[in-house]
């Protein structure tokens, strides 16, 4: 035994099984190193599922269109972790169909979805796995805008003309069933309160069929200009000024003048029908003497607005005695008895001519400068006159014309229902009675403009 183990041979084999202890006790400890630091030799296996990932589609886009291909598909991923994780943050793979064959057929089929540019270590699965689809011939057509807009919307006494739209025609791009499906084309007018205004705006074209439903076509151009002009109707009544309480003592109204004369109003055709003149009440219980005043006109209930708020009035007065009886008012409207009899008692009373008087000698005289008012605007529009003064002749007897001044005067022009652009209006003309009158012109020329949207 002794010389077995001091033999050359066993210190060998000795040595070789100290050698091979020793190798497996250090390979099996790095093994569970590596273990404990997530370095192991085999990959970790795992799943991943990406959702809504964009859906290709390649086909002849200029003569067909294709329909029925989802937009996104969720796709789920399987594989080393590691390139799970760049797969999704990166998203560098595509999920397309293809349609590409020339020759191709029309109508309904059913196509798989594929995936590109993906790690060949990754195997993927699409949800869904396939689409149904139609292929159709691509076809163009024309077809006429219909503007629409909800006339409940107009405001009371408001009226509307048809909506006018620019362009007026579009081309409409789709499957060749749904471009023979389309029955209507509408551009719809947003209008979110009262209408009482004219609107220009944008609005979206649709393609509808006989059901209102919207059809899935490409519009060229997709929205258009649409003008809905919105109008109230008018009318010019005379102001009326009325005597209202008792004069003071000693003091007589000899005459009541209104300037302006006249008044705009605007509402309803049914409304204005039944007004022709807006009665003006003047307080004269203090009045001492000659007075001019600035009183507010009464707007009517059934009118919407006026073109005036206020009107200035020209009270004439004389002094008479306490006892001597107060004579009528030129304003006031008297009995016709009481006319007469005051009538007989100033013929009996004029002494008799010798002769008769001669006719008296008609006369002219002429006022410059007149201020032509215009009246009527509307709140969206401005107005320019080309000459907002002119002169008038007025035509009478001399002692009528002595007695009339600039004031008596109102020259105005009616803008109400004018549109944008220029226009030759006629003059409207309040002189005093008794006299005519001449102008070197009888219409002005205004222009009208939109004035600018408050941003």
């Amino acid at each position: 035994m002794d010389k077995f183990t001091n033999s050359a041979w066993f210190m060998r084999i000795v040595a070789f099984a100290l050698a091979a202890l020793l190798f497996i006790s250090i390979n099996f400890e790095m093994e569970s190193d590596k273990k404990s630091l997530g370095l192991s030799t085999a990959p970790e296996i795992s799943t991943e599922t990406i959702e809504n990932v964009p859906v290709e589609v390649y086909y002849d886009r200029e003569n067909l269109v294709v329909s029925g291909v989802p937009e996104t598909v969720d796709v789920t991923l399987k594989g080393a972790k590691s390139l799970l994780i760049n797969a999704k943050n990166q998203r560098d793979f595509k999920v397309y169909v293809d349609l590409s064959d020339p020759a191709i057929s029309m109508g309904d089929r059913t196509v798989t979805f594929k995936i590109s540019e993906l790690n060949e270590k990754l195997v993927a699965t699409i949800d869904p796995e396939y689409a149904e689809v139609n292929v159709q011939e691509r076809v163009t057509k024309e077809f006429s805008v219909e503007a629409e807009y909800n006339s409940s919307l107009l405001e009371e006494g408001y009226t509307a003309g048809q909506p006018t739209v620019s362009p007026k025609t579009v081309k409409i791009t789709g499957a060749k069933d749904a471009i023979e499906q389309i029955s209507y084309v509408k551009a719809n007018l947003e209008i979110s309160k009262g209408l009482n205004e004219t609107v220009n705006s944008k609005a979206t074209v649709k393609a509808l069929d006989r059901d209102l439903n919207k059809l899935d076509v490409t519009i060229e151009p997709s929205s258009v200009a649409v003008s809905l002009k919105v109008s109230i109707p008018s009318k010019t009544v005379s102001i009326a000024p009325k005597q209202t309480g008792k004069a003071k003592d000693g003091i007589r109204i000899t005459s009541i003048s209104v300037d302006p004369k006249e008044v705009t109003l605007f509402g309803s055709e049914t409304s204005l029908e039944k007004i022709d003149e807006i009665n003006l009440p003047v307080n004269i219980s203090k009045i001492d003497g000659d007075t001019e005043l600035e009183l507010d006109l009464n707007k009517p209930d059934s009118v919407q607005k006026m073109s005036l708020g206020k009107a200035q009035v020209k009270i004439r007065t004389e002094k008479v005695d306490v006892d001597e009886e107060n004579a009528e008012p030129v304003v006031e409207e008297e009995d016709p008895e009481t006319e007469q009899k005051q009538e007989e008692q100033v013929v009996e009373e004029k002494p008799e001519p010798e002769e008769e008087d001669e006719a008296a000698a008609i006369e002219s005289k002429t006022f410059n400068d007149i201020q032509i008012v215009p009246v009527g605007i509307r709140d969206d529009q401005d107005a320019e006159l080309e000459s907002d003064v002119t002169s008038i002749t007025l035509l009478g007897e001399a002692d009528d014309l002595k007695k009339i001044t600039k004031d008596d005067i109102n020259l105005t022009v009616d803008v109400s229902n004018l549109d944008e652009g220029t226009h030759d209006v006629d003059l409207a003309v309040t002189v005093p009675e008794g006299v005519e009158w001449e102008l070197d012109s009888k219409t002005v020329s205004v222009t009208i403009t939109q004035k600018d949207e408050e941003t």
